[in-house]
């Protein structure tokens, strides 16, 4: 994790090169070059055309994952760590008059109300003046424990002693005010008795004194605004005044800033999941803050969550003074979890997408909105999403009912945070990336609500690929198309990663070979380029515990079924519903959700058996080739066991 809170910097932010940026270049470099040197050598020399059947598909799987490999090195060119002083410590200070409005967007479905009560707490518990601070569940399950915990929390937060002060403040002003519009009134009471005095003091009194007189009643109606009359003056001020008491009793009622909303759903009408319970939100009317930050049920937001963010959207204009809005159309942070046991079982730690990779698209202003953790520029989500409205409704006008459920978020996917960034970026906007742990929120701790999860993510990233290809899509630049299509791509590596465990199997039973020669021409191009392309990949992810990065790429592998029927169901036209991800344990052991890992795994050690067994009898051929192919066996076993041993993993019992 980056030393964000440093502050021993000139201005209020800065962004530098992660450490060890240019010697990744230079293994990146040297990895394209020998990954090049080698597929051109499987092309033109290792065919086997004995076996086109298997050796065209590794040929293909191995020229996919170069690419991807060209990807994934080009997105890490520029991972930038960004520094800010938090929003009390700019220089110069912006007023806490000036701070923005800001509305928490609690969303929820059918979690357990404790968990959202958690969330919801730390909430209210933010650093940020109340007057200026909003928390809504938005809870698209219609719960009445749900509405009820809201009414009690609410409740409970005008009790607290915060609060109390701003209430007791406001009270003292709205005091003071209405004492003022009774001195105005008994003022008022004598106006055009004054007023006709002042008109004929002139023949009255005698010159010195009329001319005062008139100087008098001359400044009182020319102090600002200017009227025609006393009495005229003193209406304006009495209208300025019930104005300004009217203002402080909404801000009296206003302190309710703990609320519910639950948006209402007409059968036959599409509700849009998340996508759909935000965008009511925004357009039900009920809200209106400057910025908007989201947050899942589960996400506890730390209190210094909004001072370490809200700078970012902040430009200080020396010419003028002042601050200025700049294009800043969201800011995400990092996601991590209190929850995941010992092992990380589920591979829930993602250091690398929230680190390098996440680091690595900031450098390209392409950083991943990924639907919790973040905040967003309300000005920008509104006009973006009424365009992309406006654009669909041209298409269908049918859709008009629909215009408060898609007027904002993306509902175009089933993975609506991603989508919305990239609609985000090509309208111009820009993003940020802050690699600091503001909120934590609760992983899946079974294996089912994992692929849930994994499938869901999967499907709606193929989902956007397909409505809105990154590569067609105006207003990206070069590199947000990368950014954007790189991630797209890898959720197409199942097939690849099917064919390469698939290959040692087949040997051991067939004795049939993809690659004409394991010999000496084989192991001096695969191996350098194996060698340099571990270390590229190990200069990327510096930093990271060595098993945490194990363990991704065990899933990365492990889930190839998964990513396989996620393209599959998106190209066939299945329909995809987004499902919420269980935020309880699923009790139970899930080897039927494993059953094609676990048959990889069984053929294989099968293989390698009677491999041992064809050795034993002396009727092996090409010891050599079966030695490599064993090797390459048990690095399978290792990647699938994760997924395995997830499968049956339960929580330690309680002593």
């Amino acid at each position: 994790m980056t030393s964000v809170s440093l502050t021993n910097f000139s201005g209020n932010s800065r962004s530098l090169l992660k450490k060890r940026t240019l010697l990744f270049r230079y293994l990146a470099e040297i990895n394209l070059i020998f990954g090049i040197w080698y597929l051109q050598w499987r092309i033109t020399h290792s065919i086997n055309f004995d076996a086109l059947w298997i050796s065209i598909p590794l040929l293909i799987a191995e020229i996919y994952s170069y690419f991807g490999g060209v990807m994934f090195v080009i997105g890490l060119w520029r991972p930038l760590v960004r520094q800010v002083k938090s929003l009390d410590q700019m220089t110069p200070p912006i007023p806490r008059a000036d701070w923005p409005t800001v509305d928490v967007f609690i969303t929820c479905y059918n979690e357990p109300p404790e968990i959202v009560e958690e969330t919801a707490k730390a909430a209210l518990a933010i650093d940020y003046p109340p007057i200026k601070l909003r928390i809504y569940v938005l809870d698209d399950g219609n719960s009445a424990d749900m509405r009820a915990m809201t009414e009690r929390l609410c409740i409970e937060d005008l009790q607290s002693a915060q609060l109390q002060l701003e209430a007791e403040r406001i009270d003292a002003e709205h005091s003071c005010l209405l004492e003022r519009l009774k001195q105005l009134e008994n003022l008022t009471s004598n106006t055009q008795a004054a007023e006709q005095w002042l008109q004929t003091s002139e023949s009255v009194v005698n010159q010195p004194a009329a001319g005062f007189v008139q100087s008098l009643r001359s400044l009182i109606l020319w102090l600002p605004p200017t009227h025609q009359s006393i009495r005229d003056r003193l209406i304006t001020e009495r209208k300025a005044l019930e104005e300004a008491i009217r203002k402080k009793e909404l801000e009296l009622v206003e302190l309710a800033r703990f609320r519910y909303i639950a948006r209402p759903k007409t059968p036959g009408v599409a509700h849009h999941a998340k996508a759909g319970n935000i965008n009511y939100a925004i357009f039900s009317g009920e809200t209106s803050g400057n910025f908007i930050v989201t947050l899942d049920a589960d996400h506890i937001p730390k209190r210094n969550f909004l001072k370490r963010v809200l700078p970012y959207f902040y430009t200080y204009n020396l010419s003028t003074g002042k601050y200025d809005q700049n294009q800043i159309a969201f800011v995400q942070t990092r996601q991590d979890f209190y929850n995941i046991p010992p092992g990380d079982p589920f591979g829930h730690r993602a250091n690398l997408f929230y680190g390098p990779l996440q680091q690595g698209k900031d450098g390209m202003n392409a950083a991943f909105y990924t639907g919790t953790n973040a905040i967003l520029r309300r000005e920008a989500l509104v006009s973006v999403g009424l365009q992309n409205f406006a654009d669909e409704f041209a298409k269908d006008n049918k859709r008009l009912d629909e215009f408060d459920l898609v007027g904002g978020v993306s509902s175009n996917s089933i993975t609506e945070d991603m989508n919305t960034a990239m609609r985000l970026h090509s309208a111009g906007w820009k993003s940020i990336y802050h690699n600091e742990l503001l909120a934590e929120g609760l992983a899946p701790d079974d294996l089912s609500s994992t692929l849930k999860q994994r499938l869901r993510w999967a499907q709606g990233t193929i989902q956007v690929l397909v409505r809105e290809n990154p590569l067609t899509k105006s207003g990206l630049t070069f590199w947000q198309r990368l950014q954007y299509f790189k991630t797209m791509y890898s959720y197409f590596s199942g097939f690849a990663t099917l064919v390469f465990i698939s290959c040692p199997i087949i040997y051991f039973f067939t004795d049939i070979v993809p690659v004409r020669s394991y010999g000496p021409d084989f192991a001096i191009h695969f191996f350098p380029a194996f060698i340099i392309n571990r270390l590229t990949f190990l200069a990327a992810t510096w930093g990271i515990p060595a098993r945490e990065v194990w363990r991704s790429e065990q899933y990365a592998i492990a889930l190839f079924p998964l990513l396989i029927q996620a393209v599959w169901s998106v190209f066939t036209g299945q329909k995809l519903n987004f499902q919420v991800t269980p935020k309880q344990r699923q009790s139970g052991i899930y080897l039927r959700l494993v059953w094609p890992q676990l048959l990889v795994f069984i053929l294989t050690i099968l293989g390698m058996l009677w491999s041992l067994y064809q050795f034993a009898i002396g009727h092996l051929n090409n010891p050599d080739v079966h030695l490599l192919n064993g090797a390459w066996a048990i690095y399978n076993l290792l990647l699938l066991w994760a997924i395995i041993h997830a499968s049956v993993w339960q929580p330690p019992k309680e002593v």
